[in-house]
């Protein structure tokens, strides 16, 4: 599979972002033409309206696009795709690409390639298995804890985290139900006031996300995503009534993976 039909399917919207940040550089956009290979490229707004458009901010637009591919699959385990021909489909140069890619390097979801580029990193389910270990040897006691100290009315400030948990699994997209659900364990543990593990925390819950595997096994699917939505009020229901053993049940299930080792 070649990396321009890859990026096809989620190109336009980082295009566009990355057009107008472009236009802030001062790079000629080519306004209303057709290119050969996708729509036309919106043209630069007038100087007055146009936004600061940081090339921070351009690297951020393309790493969330690029999560967004990974983890819908469109970008496949054990393809190389190059920072240049990546760059060509988003409207930017090779650099925001390239340090978006080396961020993605960084959280195990992509190898460096060496005059190539990068290649998606794949994942068998024995490592999966693994990352879920790990994830419940850190989080379940941690949150056993923090149900024994936390007050009631401290759990209902993430009530509407997790009503963000299940709007984003309703519909039914990986990439939005992903950093939703992120952002959700990330309040839960910051609860701990450690930021170290917070952070390592946050690390492992990224690794067990890149890239979706391939073995013959169905995809997670919209149900999937609406059950696993569905533990965070319940897991906050029990937080509140210092249910310890309900408590232990639905952090262990939430890494059910850790059973398959």
């Amino acid at each position: 599979m070649r990396a321009d039909d890859a990026a096809r399917p989620w190109r336009d919207a980082a295009q566009e972002n990355a057009a107008e940040g472009a236009a802030v550089r001062g790079e000629h956009t080519h306004g209303g033409a057709r290119r050969s290979d996708g729509p036309p490229l919106p043209g630069p707004r007038e100087a007055h309206r146009r936004p600061v458009v940081r090339r921070a901010s351009v690297r951020e637009q393309v790493l969330r696009a690029l999560r967004a591919a990974l983890l819908s699959g469109e970008l496949e385990p054990g393809e190389v795709y190059s920072a240049p021909v990546l760059g060509e489909r988003f409207g930017v140069s090779a650099t925001p690409v390239r340090e978006a890619m080396q961020q993605l390097a960084a959280e195990g979801a992509v190898e460096v390639v060496p005059n190539r580029g990068f290649r998606v990193a794949e994942r068998g389910a024995r490592q999966l298995a693994e990352l879920a270990e790990v994830r419940a040897l850190l989080e379940v006691p941690v949150v056993l804890r923090l149900a024994r100290t936390v007050p009631a009315e401290r759990w209902d400030e993430l009530r509407p985290l997790a009503e963000r948990t299940m709007l984003a699994a309703s519909a039914g997209c990986p990439a939005t139900y992903a950093e939703a659900d992120r952002v959700f364990h990330r309040a839960l543990l910051s609860l701990a006031g450690n930021a170290e593990l917070v952070r390592i925390a946050d690390d492992l819950h990224r690794r067990s996300q890149w890239p979706p595997v391939h073995d013959g096994s169905p995809a997670r699917g919209q149900g999937d995503l609406v059950a696993d939505a569905a533990e965070h009020g319940a897991l906050l229901d029990a937080l509140a009534a210092r249910d310890l053993d309900v408590v232990r049940r639905l952090v262990r299930e939430h890494f059910a993976g850790a059973d398959d080792l």
